[in-house]
C-alpha cells in the first residue's frame, strides 16, 4: 500500500532492549529473513527475487538465478552454508547457490503445490506443505532429496511451517487440528519418522511458524489476533520467544505491524544470540 515501509529488525532476546533497525525502505517489500551461516548477512525475498543484505552494508542486492520462476517467502538455507532452497510460484522447490547461477528442481510433478519450510540437519531431506488445491488443507510431506515423498499424518485441519529441531528428533509446525474455531492454529510437533502429535501451546491467539534457535533451547513463533484466518499481512501481531522446555511462557515478546512476511522462515542467527524479523509500518 502507498507509504508502507519494510523495516528489517534484529533483536537480542538475551536482553530487554528493543530490536535495532538494520534496514528501513519504502522501495522494496522485503520478507522472511534467513541468516547466512557465517552470520554476516540476511537473505530475504522481495518482488519475486532473493536479496542479500550484509550487516555492515545492508542495501539489498539481488541474487541472480538462471531460469528460476518468481519466488514466494518460503526459503531455507542449506546446512552446507553454500546453497539455498526456495519455493517458487510454480509450486516447486528449487536449490541454488547463494551466489546465484543455475538451479535444480527438487520436487516431483505430482499435480500438487509444494511450500518448503524445513531441511533436515544433515541436508538430505525436505519438509514441506503439500497442497492439492487451495480449498484443501495442507499436509506434511518429507522428501528425501532424490527419493520418494512420504506423507506424515498430523491430524485434521490445515498445517503449515514444518521445521526440524536442531537435533533432528522432532518436526514442529502449526496446525488447526486442535481447534474448533476456523483458522485457530496452534503449535505442535511430531517425532521424526512419525508418531502421535504433541501440542506445544494452548493459547487464545492464532499461532504460526515455530522456529528453533540453533542450540534447540530457544524458539520463536508468530501470534496473530484470535479469529484470524490464515496468516495475512498488515495486522497487529507479536513475535514471541520461548524456552523450548516450556513453550507456553514467552520470555520475550515483540509487538509489531506485520504477519505475512514477518517471520515465515527460520531467522535465528547461527550462534542463536539474535533474531531477525520484518515489520511493515505505514507512514
Amino acid at each position: 500500500m502507498p507509504s508502507q515501509r519494510s523495516q528489517v529488525l534484529i533483536a537480542d532476546p538475551g536482553t530487554p532492549d528493543p530490536p535495532e533497525v538494520l534496514l528501513d525502505t519504502g522501495a522494496l517489500l522485503l520478507e522472511a529473513p534467513n541468516w547466512t551461516l557465517d552470520g554476516s548477512a540476511l537473505i530475504l525475498n522481495g518482488d519475486g527475487l532473493l536479496w542479500r543484505c550484509d550487516l555492515d552494508d545492508p542495501a539489498p542486492r539481488a541474487i541472480g538465478f538462471d531460469g528460476l520462476p518468481p519466488l514466494n517467502n518460503d526459503h531455507v538455507l542449506d546446512p552446507d552454508g553454500v546453497h539455498v532452497l526456495m519455493s517458487a510460484d510454480d509450486g516447486h522447490v528449487y536449490r541454488g547457490a547463494l551466489t546465484g547461477g543455475p538451479v535444480q528442481r527438487l520436487t516431483p510433478d505430482d499435480g500438487s503445490r509444494h511450500f518448503l519450510h524445513g531441511v533436515s540437519p544433515d541436508g538430505r531431506r525436505l519438509a514441506y506443505v503439500e497442497l492439492a488445491d487451495f480449498e484443501q488443507p495442507g499436509r506434511l510431506v518429507v522428501l528425501p532429496i532424490g527419493g520418494d515423498p512420504v506423507v506424515v499424518p498430523t491430524g485434521a485441519g490445515h498445517l503449515d511451517g514444518p521445521e526440524w529441531s536442531p537435533d533432528g528428533a522432532w518436526i514442529a509446525f502449526n496446525t488447526e487440528a486442535f481447534g474448533t474455531a476456523p483458522g485457530h492454529a496452534q503449535l505442535a510437533r511430531v517425532p521424526d519418522g512419525g508418531a502421535p502429535v504433541e501440542r506445544l501451546v494452548h493459547s487464545e491467539t492464532v499461532d504460526w511458524f515455530p522456529h528453533y534457535a540453533p542450540a534447540g533451547t530457544l524458539a520463536s513463533y508468530l501470534s496473530f489476533p484470535a479469529g484470524t484466518l490464515g496468516h495475512p499481512a498488515d495486522l497487529d501481531v507479536v513475535v514471541r520467544v520461548v524456552d523450548t522446555a516450556d513453550w507456553s511462557a514467552p520470555i520475550r515478546s515483540y509487538p509489531l505491524r506485520g504477519g505475512q512476511g514477518t517471520i515465515n522462515v527460520n531467522s535465528w542467527s547461527p550462534d542463536g544470540s539474535r533474531l531477525a524479523f520484518v515489520t511493515y509500518p505505514v507512514g
